[in-house]
């Protein structure tokens, strides 16, 4: 069972909005055991939306629609799906009820724009709008259903969840679909696929593997689909616990986790307290521990040293050190892990030294270099990285690679 997603509006097309419709509908549509084979944007005009809806009924048991719902002249859905389905707009009184309901909340007169919403494609079924004016219609042809809803997000979300989804999985055989996301930190995508190739090679085939890296991040996602859900997902769960066995210190968490929300758990766990002292990343570490509800049980605070007289001052770095080693260094590394946590009394600090880029390298430290300390209660370990030359890439690696050092300290 295969639905197509079209999203209708020349503000896609031209990077006005984001296409957040489509992915959200993805999802959940996954959840439910309907897999999607294409998401299609396309402009208002009529012969675009007839092509299409004739393109995806050749591919899709389920053909879902957003957007061009609205009451101004430029919405002309409706009046294309009335010539698709060889039918006629009608006033429709439960729809102007809903309506007038509506209206009536929130103080608002009805104009005339308003009421022609309740007229709907004759042969459509409506479906209920209880965040908007717009309804969502339903038709079925040959064989398929086609659904037509508002692009406002929040309206077509409530009709996603409480009809539209409710009536497929009612009238359809719908099998399952379960993706398990493996969320894993340290290795580098090129170097990871080597370190599990024997391992994906000898996957089931009715397990597929997908590589989903991002700075400091590569997710591994599994996916596998059939009528037994519970079997299906412990089929995923035996491949993952022979990925734990391969590279038990790269995995982190699962599906939606992050690790600093993890790093947090793990300190709570301990009783224990965190402080950074961050020159590349500039508080950017700090700004994604404290993002976290109730932080401040075990997050103390953090040292912006850009300056190398701020590592001096408040970090206690030896100006010999800044002198003959650079601010980019193992030693000023250490030194400012060391006096941040000496300095803010915490049980571990993160420490991080580099060249965020596009300036600043030199020939001996070229843009990204980076060096980052952990202080532990019992030591300080660091690593020298060499992060690439785009700047906010470079800040996000940093930040990711420091707190996936430190997890491996905690666990």
């Amino acid at each position: 069972m295969t639905a197509d997603i079209i999203s209708i509006g020349d503000e896609l097309l031209i990077g006005q909005v984001i296409n957040t419709n489509a992915s959200w509908i993805a999802g959940q549509f996954n959840l439910a055991g309907i897999g999607i084979s294409r998401i299609t944007a396309i402009s208002d005009q009529k012969e675009h939306i007839i092509n299409t809806l004739n393109e995806a009924s050749r591919r899709s048991e389920i053909i879902l629609i957003t957007g061009g719902l609205g009451p101004t002249k430029d919405d002309i859905t409706k009046e294309t799906l009335c010539e698709y389905f060889n039918t006629k707009l009608v006033f429709n009184e439960t729809v102007f009820e809903n309506i007038k309901e509506l209206f009536g909340k929130r103080g608002f007169d009805i104009s005339e724009l308003n009421r022609k919403q309740a007229e709907v494609p004759e042969n459509c079924i409506p479906v209920k709008n209880i965040n908007g004016t717009a309804p969502g219609m339903w038709f079925e042809k040959e064989g398929k259903v086609y659904i037509s809803m508002p692009g406002v997000p929040f309206e077509m979300k409530s009709m996603v969840s409480d009809h539209i989804i409710p009536k497929l999985l009612q009238k359809f055989d719908i099998g399952a679909i379960v993706h398990k996301t493996i969320l894993t930190q340290g290795l580098p995508e090129s170097v990871l696929a080597k370190k599990i190739e024997d391992w994906e090679d000898n996957l089931p085939d009715s397990i597929k593997l997908a590589y989903l890296p991002q700075p400091g991040i590569v997710r591994l996602r599994l996916s596998t689909s059939g009528k037994d859900k519970a079997k299906l997902e412990e089929n995923i769960k035996i491949e993952i616990q022979k990925l734990k066995k391969i590279i038990p210190d790269s995995i982190f968490g699962f599906d939606n986790e992050k690790l600093y929300e993890i790093i947090g758990s793990l300190l709570q766990e301990k009783n224990q307290t965190l402080s950074t002292a961050e020159s590349c990343t500039g508080g950017y570490i700090a700004h994604l521990i404290t993002s976290v509800a109730g932080s401040s049980e075990y997050f103390k605070g953090s040292v912006v040293a850009y300056a190398n007289e701020t590592k001096e001052n408040i970090l206690g770095v030896r100006d010999k050190s800044l002198v003959e080693y650079g601010a980019v260094s193992e030693q000023v590394a250490v030194e400012m892990a060391e006096g941040v946590k000496s300095k803010l009394k915490t049980d571990y600090a993160i420490a991080v030294t580099g060249i965020a880029g596009p300036g600043g390298g030199t020939p001996e430290k070229p843009v990204g270099t980076t060096w980052i300390a952990i202080a532990t209660p019992q030591k300080t370990i660091v690593k020298h990285f060499q992060m690439g030359e785009h700047r906010e890439r470079n800040i996000r690696r940093t930040a990711l690679t420091a707190l996936g050092m430190l997890r491996r300290e905690l666990v």
